[in-house]
């Protein structure tokens, strides 16, 4: 291996990757070509990133080394053929299923095993040929994955079966009784391939995020450029560049405003549902989006340099990082595979020796068929599939079993606060009236002129009244007073509605501590005035959702710690934690910096999952263990997290916790006895005192037990 500095790194897609083992054997094989100083597989994201220098080696060479073990490298990203899965497994787990059930009846087995036979054979040899694959690979190049496991054990119980049923010298010679094996084949191969299907569908939609973020960037921009106006494509935008922006449209890059005023919608990357007044000065952030007024700005950053291309970056890094996930199974594969065939073939050379053929053959087969992962290979999809189907009736969505596994054993929750904690829509908190005027008048003048804006504080205003079934009043002159407020007459009087900066313009004394009061609770104050007085302050915030404080308890009861994540002012995030009782506050976090938070809580230890609902939650959700997206948000905050919480109910989160540490549990139980089967059932065997019918039987109920108990979580209450 060459340790010289390479000349870049690049990141790979690879095709033909079925397990953790195989990701081993990729890293492991593509390490030691000459030039290569580093290689990092990760088999979540079906991505190899390597680190070489193109004067010694390139991809040629990297396909020539693992193409002989079934694996390829490819430069651009492949769409995994989902349908061919599809179908072998549409057509093999039902019929497992029916195997497996129809073994409990009493059928006339001479009969019924022919029928098996035809079945089995067409199993093996056209859904089980990856497994067949794998297991010529291990013979060849000493390769052995879960897979190699499965098409040892199925192959040998087919042909084992197909001898004795078809050759009756063999079936007098090894003294056969007729219960066969094809059920084992036929078993373990639907179910089997039933995960491998699911797992391919979750990983298939882990780049859709970044296509998505991509596809959120502005196409092109109006240009001020020699005096005249000029539509752009957005890759033309230099630094320095005039644009205009128009309302409703995109902000095209990073910049600052230098003429006009509007009010920008940032939640795209503050996550904030309240939008910003911006005025000449003002620093505005592309692909966010501009609601009312028209603006001229100038292009500080460009291209890679942009907020967004920066979120898509960590978000990216983020998906293609290393995760600690290792499946029991695919640890044991690497040494069970060979230890098994060496036992095989020790006993068979024993009993050669010191017995018969008989004997030999007998106990050859019997420690093959015990060893075969019927019960490994079922213990853990089953409890998965029964696990993920309970979570999805109550409003739980899990998209792959490494997410549930992990979930269980999260001890750190870390919240955004808009759309998570909150309702992520302004509402009306307060109103507070100066004068002798009912509230209930004083509403439905102020929601009469507030109707005629589009401003979302507007639109909170306007659904107060309609909920308190007032009557809205005709309006005249009305005006947007740009960065201020607005006016207009009502019965002949002239009414204003704003912030301070038109208090001031009227020249009236606004009461400070009212003001304090609300801005303290994160509110933003609206004033409510006439030429003369201010006859009302209006409070409007971010709600806090009905079901928080409860779930927040329920997470410390599970022993869980909790934070909360949000771009907001500190003194907001404050008052919102102490209500909740959250643990620790980090505030006035930029996007960029979110993902920064949550790999120093997991450096420190913790095993840490992100809730949240925004794109700006993206790369935190992404450097997360778990991602959790509340199903309300967005689709980037979606696809970026492993779990999903529909209708938006923070009360599943810690619903959600339950049922992976159950299922998890489940899983352990399911692989103690597995092996347990293994211990006890292979010297057995060895021995002849098992032989290959009992040791059939055996395997059949240890697959009954494993999948008896994975469906106890359907009584599981969360």
């Amino acid at each position: 291996m060459n340790k010289d500095k390479p000349s870049f790194t690049r990141v790979f897609t690879i095709r033909g990757m079925h397990c953790v083992s195989c990701s081993r054997t990729i890293q492991r094989t593509i390490t030691k070509l000459s030039g290569v100083s580093d290689c990092q597989v990760n088999y979540a994201t079906s991505k190899a990133q390597i680190s070489y220098d193109p004067r010694h080696t390139g991809l040629a060479d990297f396909n020539r080394e693992i193409g002989r073990l079934g694996y390829v490298l490819e430069i651009h990203d492949h769409a995994p053929d989902l349908k061919s899965q599809k179908l072998r497994v549409l057509i093999t787990f039902p019929l497992a299923l029916l195997v497996f059930f129809s073994m409990l009846l009493p059928l006339p087995m001479m009969v019924f095993n022919y029928v098996l036979f035809i079945l089995a054979t067409l199993v093996l040899f056209w859904a089980g040929r990856p497994f067949l694959t794998a297991l010529v690979r291990f013979v060849r190049f000493r390769v052995a994955n879960m897979d190699t496991l499965v098409g040892m054990g199925t192959l040998t119980a087919y042909i084992y079966s197909t001898a004795v049923l078809f050759l009756p010298p063999v079936k007098k010679f090894l003294d056969a009784g007729d219960y066969l094996y094809f059920d084992v084949t036929i078993v373990v191969i639907g179910f089997i391939l039933l995960g491998k299907f699911l797992e391919a569908r979750s990983k298939q939609k882990t780049g859709q995020a970044l296509e998505k973020l991509v596809g959120l960037q502005v196409k092109t921009a109006l240009v001020v450029r020699d005096g005249r106006e000029m539509d752009l494509p957005i890759g033309d935008v230099v630094v320095g560049d005039i644009l205009i922006v128009k309302p409703g449209q995109k902000i095209p890059v990073d910049g600052k405003i230098i003429s006009g005023s509007s009010s920008v919608d940032e939640s795209l990357v503050t996550g904030e549902s309240l939008p910003v007044d911006k005025q000449v000065g003002d620093t505005v952030i592309g692909a966010t989006m501009n609601f009312h007024g028209s603006f001229r700005m100038t292009a500080d950053r460009v291209g890679t340099d942009t907020l967004l291309a920066q979120i898509i970056k960590l978000v990216s890094e983020a998906q293609n990082s290393r995760a600690p996930i290792q499946r029991l199974a695919d640890q044991i594969s690497a040494f069970f595979v060979p230890a098994v065939l060496l036992i095989s073939i020790a006993v068979f050379v024993v009993w050669l020796v010191f017995g018969s053929v008989s004997l030999a053959l007998t106990g050859f087969v019997g420690v093959l068929v015990i060893a075969c992962p019927c019960a490994l290979g079922l213990a853990t999809p089953t409890a998965i599939i029964v696990g993920v189907g309970q979570a999805a009736r109550q409003g739980i969505l899990v998209k792959d079993a490494a997410s549930l596994e992990k979930f269980a054993g999260i001890d750190f929750v870390v919240l955004d606060k808009t759309g998570t904690l909150t309702s992520g829509h302004p509402a009306v908190t307060d109103l507070v009236v100066t004068g002798k005027s009912s509230p209930q008048d004083i509403l439905g003048r102020l929601a009469s002129l507030e109707k005629l804006s589009e401003h979302p504080l507007a639109k909170a205003i306007v659904e107060k009244a309609v909920s308190d079934q007032l009557s809205f009043l005709p309006v005249d002159h009305f005006s947007i007073i740009e960065g201020k407020g607005l006016t207009g007459q009502i019965n002949g009087t002239t009414y204003y509605a704003g912030n301070l900066t038109l208090v001031r313009e009227l020249k009236l004394s606004p009461d400070t501590d009212i003001l304090e009061k609300f801005t303290s609770r994160g509110a933003t104050p609206i004033i409510f005035m006439d030429q003369k007085n201010i006859l009302a302050y209006v409070a409007v915030a971010d709600t806090l959702k009905s079901d928080a404080k409860s779930a927040i308890s329920a997470l410390h009861r599970l022993g869980i710690k909790v934070a909360m994540l949000t771009g907001d002012h500190r003194q907001t995030a404050a008052h919102i934690a102490s209500q909740l009782g959250i643990d620790q506050v980090f505030a006035e976090v930029l996007p960029a910096d979110k993902a920064g938070e949550i790999n120093r809580l997991k450096k420190s230890g913790f095993t840490v999952a992100m809730v949240g609902d925004g794109i700006n939650d993206a790369p935190a959700l992404a450097a997360a263990d778990v991602g959790v997206a509340m199903g309300t948000g967005t689709d980037i905050a979606i696809d970026s997290a492993g779990i999903i919480l529909l209708g938006g109910h923070i009360s599943k989160l810690p619903q959600s916790v339950r049922l992976a540490r159950a299922t998890m549990k489940i899983i352990k139980q399911n692989l103690f006895w597995a092996f347990i089967y293994n211990l006890i059932g292979i010297p057995l065997a060895a021995g002849n005192l098992l032989s290959p019918a009992i040791a059939g039987a055996a395997m059949a109920f240890s697959s009954v037990s494993v999948v008896a108990n994975s469906l106890r979580l359907k009584t599981f209450k969360i």
